[in-house]
């Protein structure tokens, strides 16, 4: 039988083959070279000035460059890198040969949160120049990511207080046998256990201890800014909350945030943040009832922004007997503020507010004395007192997100497709379902920020094809050089740089960008 056969391997060829000629025109790695070649590094905040004296340093770009390709190709592990870039033909070709070790590797990314996230807004003003990014509507969720943290090593009082509790009684238990015990040998090894719970009696001494100066509610060893979050129903995990921004047009995320807290207080910032990257409020954002809260509508409010937030089931501590008289029942005249209810009564209020349980809001409360006389008290409440109706600060917020919610139902609907689509992407096809950095959010935020530079990198390309980077011939890097120099000279000049930090233009005016554009249009 017959096959295709190899080359010899040493043969040696007339014509050598360069490492450029291996790696084809549309490559991905190609696109990944120009986009870092086109930043200024510096300016975003990467050290870019070393000592003369010693070995030299590796260049930021190099290690972005490896970062970017390892997270496209889901290899995020510092050392799986280092190995990487001395046999992936690909990396010699866009390392041209360089081989850093894994701390220097494991160090940029530690270092550099801050740049890039830089980067990553770079990626955003790729897509917005070549339009991908549609700023009218926009979705945002959670995604919780494991940390570096066992459940074994979070404590909270509750549970350090039922250790506490178990080593006391082990530690008397021991000091009672040491007391009957008479040989030497069963001696030493009790008191070998005693000692071995004093230890961890003053371990435990000192996580109470710092709990109480942190004032926080849990406290993890291994990784301390990562917390106990809930995933899902009775379902917990030491992890970190991933805040997404994803813009409508595309399922290009805008924006990204890493915190320890839940979703109930987090929407009002992150619209801020996306009136800012937009330059502008006109826009409807879309959140599911995780994000419903009061303070947070009247953020949006003053932000002058529409929100879409689903409506949670009502819960109620006391239910009305019959289903006619819930409280949706009870209308509310917001010129006399009062309510009146189904059977015409009308519920005033003292002009006094009170703090609610929760601690986040206050109330009123609209009583009627008619309640006492009427004959159908029993079905509307179980209170012998009379039905009371509490009213938020915040109501007026709520009921206008459900009127928008009932007007835009088919609008809302489009929420899972648009904010889900990075997460499935980067959980389920990548399996990037944990945060590769140990200790502090901002470390967490570097690998949560490469993450999402990849994705809006690969997602552009999809969109676009990889020609929308792609390898520039003799000539157009000719006029790419002479253009940039003069747009680069241009943006210089004191007026246009007060112009430019006035109207928040930050890479937007990146040559790469008008050039990409002006490629596709020319060619």
């Amino acid at each position: 039988m017959k096959f295709i056969q190899g080359t010899d391997r040493r043969q040696a060829s007339l014509f050598p083959v360069t490492l450029d000629d291996i790696i084809e025109q549309d490559n991905t790695v190609r696109a990944i070279d120009i986009f870092v070649n086109s930043l200024e590094l510096a300016q975003l905040g990467f050290k870019a000035d070393f000592g003369e004296n010693g070995r030299p340093a590796y260049s930021p770009a190099t290690l972005l460059k490896l970062y970017i390709y390892g997270y496209m190709n889901k290899v995020r592990s510092s050392r799986q890198l280092e190995k990487e870039c001395k046999r992936n033909i690909e990396l010699m070709w866009l390392l041209e040969g360089l081989t850093p070790d894994h701390n220097t590797i494991n160090n940029f990314r530690r270092d550099n949160p801050k740049a890039i996230k830089k980067v990553f807004r770079a990626t955003v003003s790729i897509a917005r120049n070549f339009g991908l990014i549609g700023g009218i509507l926009i979705a945002g969720d959670s995604t919780k990511l494991r940390a570096q943290n066992s459940k074994k090593n979070n404590y909270n009082q509750k549970k350090i207080q039922r250790q506490l509790e178990y080593i006391d009684k082990k530690l008397q238990q021991y000091n009672e046998l040491l007391a009957e015990e008479d040989g030497d040998t069963n001696r030493n090894e009790i008191q070998k256990e005693i000692n071995k719970h004093s230890r961890r009696r003053k371990n435990y001494k000192q996580l109470q201890e710092q709990l109480k100066i942190s004032k926080e509610e849990q406290i993890s060893t291994s990784d301390p800014e990562s917390r106990q979050i809930l995933i899902r129903r009775n379902i917990t995990e030491v992890a970190y909350n991933i805040q997404s921004t994803v813009d409508a047009k595309h399922c290009i995320p805008i924006d990204y945030k890493v915190t320890n807290q839940g979703d109930r207080k987090a929407m009002g910032n992150m619209l801020l943040r996306a009136k800012s990257i937009l330059g502008t409020s006109d826009f409807t954002a879309l959140y599911d009832k995780g994000y419903h809260s009061g303070s947070q509508f009247m953020i949006a409010n003053k932000l002058g922004i529409d929100t879409l937030v689903a409506i949670p089931a009502p819960v109620s501590a006391t239910p009305a007997p019959d289903p006619y008289y819930v409280r949706e029942n009870f209308k509310y005249n917001d010129k006399t503020d009062t309510y009146t209810c189904p059977e015409g009564n009308l519920m005033k209020s003292n002009g006094s507010r009170y703090l609610h349980s929760s601690g986040e809001f206050r109330y009123k409360l609209y009583k009627t004395p008619a309640c006492k006389a009427c004959k159908v008290m029993e079905l509307c409440t179980k209170s012998k007192k009379g039905r009371s109706i509490q009213r938020s600060e915040y109501r007026a917020y709520l009921e206008a997100n459900e009127k928008r919610v009932l007007q835009s139902k088919e609008t809302y609907k489009r929420r899972q497709a648009i904010v889900e689509h990075p997460f499935g992407t980067i959980k389920r096809q990548w399996g990037f379902d944990h945060v590769m950095t140990k200790k502090t959010k901002a470390r967490a935020s570097a690998d949560i920020g490469l993450i999402f530079i990849a994705y809006n990198l690969k997602r552009i390309m999809n969109i676009m094809g990889k020609k929308a980077f792609g390898s520039l011939d003799n000539l157009f890097q000719s006029i790419f050089f002479i253009i940039r120099d003069i747009v680069r000279n241009f943006l210089a000049t004191p007026m246009i740089k007060t112009w430019i930090c006035h109207h928040q233009m930050k890479l937007i005016t990146n040559p790469i960008l008008v050039l990409s554009s002006a490629k596709k249009t020319w060619f």
